[in-house]
């Protein structure tokens, strides 16, 4: 089957549907490609390189269009695409077929297949590599902090310099989502003292990880929704939500919003009273302009100061970082094409039995199929059997409990040691007497200090083998320290201390290296 990559018509949309990396990947699915001539210049993609790639370039949009059994678009097609589609053809592309019902009529009338890559059940583990709004959410949370650092006329991170103090910038995130989390760790990274707030309490870790600071609503409430997105809140949580929005907009130089709700306007989080109120010079994102915004002063599409303040209201984020969105968005859809044609000739299969490719398709030769079903989830694995159950269970085992042993079985195992302690005192030899004194003494020590030892600054593997380490060093010292009896040309007495030495080098390498990697490993989740 012939797959047509045609140019973006949309204003201000620079990405393209697929790269020529992606194209030599869908080749060896089976497919033939072609693109239009252009189609990727505004995402630094020329036709030489996909030629190179092994696609055919075609000038005429209405020929490809015309030609091609599958279309990859990013935007959703307009009338005229609409008509120049094939009758029977299949398009894969951002569709949004609840607010375009007549762009899915017109679709159903050309007894076309669509896949909207944005009806996606991004629940499904599976579906996340072909999860493209995952892919084009972190890339504008990244963009929206880069347009706040260029309209801010300070660094984001504090300095102390001869010329005077500079203090870091302060910045708010609301909503940690994709979008927002990947604003946290950009603005965090620069430099700045970030704050965040979620409907969700369950992304406060995911904040605090990337170095911000999860700032919560006095107020108690579930807010998560379907597909990784928040719900509508009770007016009681909304209230309380402004009064801390009201005190963070005083209090920060930057605010990022990224708040939407699937099918619904965006929520109005930011007020032009809360405007008023930031400091001259700071720079609110709105992140959800193309929804009608999160800030009452928000214009789409549009950079305006107001009150003071900067208000970004960019609807292209995303394309503002074409080459990097095109690549990761070709590779979502090639993720497609590789679920549609697990046979690698070519020919595509829409199995509808599929969760992934149901959910993806809204409509299927001209039958319109949205929504879809909710996706059957696997069920959760059977629970563990209760701590109590597994204690009893293992009682008998001796070992595998986590409850502490009962006085009858602690005096048995205190019995059995005595015994052996008695047997070995009268029957084994003197020297054997002292040394197994030292190695018990030795072993109760070492688990005292071993297993008490902080995790977070030695893994207990780490601790068994520095354990281990400690003993074979111990042992190379002793056969060390004594002066060397006999000749210096004595082969064994050399030969003992050559070992002795190679095994203290050895033992310190790997106690060392072991610290040294441990420190390196806990540096990787500290903030500089």
């Amino acid at each position: 089957m012939l797959i047509g990559v045609p140019k973006e018509t949309a204003a201000g949309e620079k990405r393209v549907a697929t790269v020529p990396e992606v194209v030599e990947k869908l080749i060896k699915l089976g497919f033939r490609v072609q693109v239009q001539s252009g189609a990727g210049d505004a995402a630094n993609f020329g036709d030489e390189t996909y030629r190179a790639a092994g696609a055919a370039i075609v000038d005429s949009a209405a020929s490809l269009w015309a030609s091609s059994d599958i279309v990859f678009k990013v935007r959703g097609p307009t009338a005229e695409e609409v008509g120049l589609l094939r009758e029977g053809g299949t398009l894969i592309g951002f569709i949004w077929p609840a607010q375009n019902p007549e762009l899915m009529t017109q679709l159903a009338a050309k007894k076309a297949t669509v896949l909207a890559i944005d009806s996606l059940p991004r629940q499904l583990s599976r579906a996340q590599k072909m999860d493209a709004l995952t892919s084009m959410a972190g890339i504008s949370g990244y963009r929206a902090v880069i347009e706040a650092a260029n309209a801010f006329g300070r660094f984001f991170n504090g300095q102390v310099t001869a010329a005077g103090k500079i203090p870091p910038a302060k910045v708010f995130i609301a909503g940690a989502g994709v979008a927002g989390l990947a604003a946290i760790g950009t603005a965090a990274n620069l430099g700045a003292i970030v704050r965040a707030n979620d409907t969700r309490a369950e992304v406060a870790d995911q904040v605090v990880s990337l170095g911000g600071e999860f700032v919560k609503v006095d107020y108690e409430e579930e807010g998560s929704g379907g597909g990784g997105y928040a719900k509508v809140m009770s007016e009681g949580f909304q209230q309380a939500q402004r009064e801390m929005y009201a005190k963070q907009a005083r209090e920060s130089d930057i605010i990022i919003t990224t708040a939407l709700i699937p099918g619904k306007p965006a929520p109005k989080l930011i007020t032009a009273e809360m405007v008023r109120s930031m400091k001259p010079g700071s720079v609110i994102v709105d992140m959800a302009a193309e929804q009608g915004g999160n800030c009452e002063l928000t214009e789409p599409n549009q950079a305006v100061v107001k009150h003071g303040v900067t208000i970004i209201g960019y609807t292209d984020l995303v394309s503002r970082l074409a080459k990097q969105s095109s690549t990761l968005y070709a590779t979502n859809l090639f993720r497609v094409a590789e679920e549609l044609c697990k046979t690698k000739d070519g020919v595509i299969n829409v199995n509808m039995d599929d969760d992934a490719i149901r959910g993806l398709t809204v409509i299927k030769e001209g039958s319109v199929t949205w929504p879809p079903p909710p996706p059957k989830i696997p069920a959760a694995a059977p629970q563990a059997k209760p701590a109590a159950a597994l204690a009893a269970a293992s009682k008998g085992h001796g070992h595998g409990s986590s409850e502490p042993m009962s006085a009858k079985s602690l005096a048995i195992v205190f019995g059995v040691g005595a015994l052996a302690f008695l047997l070995v005192g009268m029957y084994a030899p003197a020297s054997f007497l002292s040394h197994f004194t030292v190695f018990v003494l030795a072993c109760f020590v070492g688990y005292m200090v071993i297993w008490n030892v902080t995790p977070s600054l030695h893994t207990p593997l780490m601790s068994v083998t520095n354990a281990i380490s400690s003993i074979i060093a111990i042992g190379a010292l002793i056969q060390v320290a004594p002066p060397l009896t006999g000749a210096t040309t004595d082969r064994p007495t050399l030969w003992i201390l050559g070992m002795a030495v190679l095994a203290l080098a050895l033992t310190a390498i790997n106690m060392f290296g072991g610290f040294a990697v441990t420190r390196r490993m806990l540096a990787m989740f500290r903030k500089h």
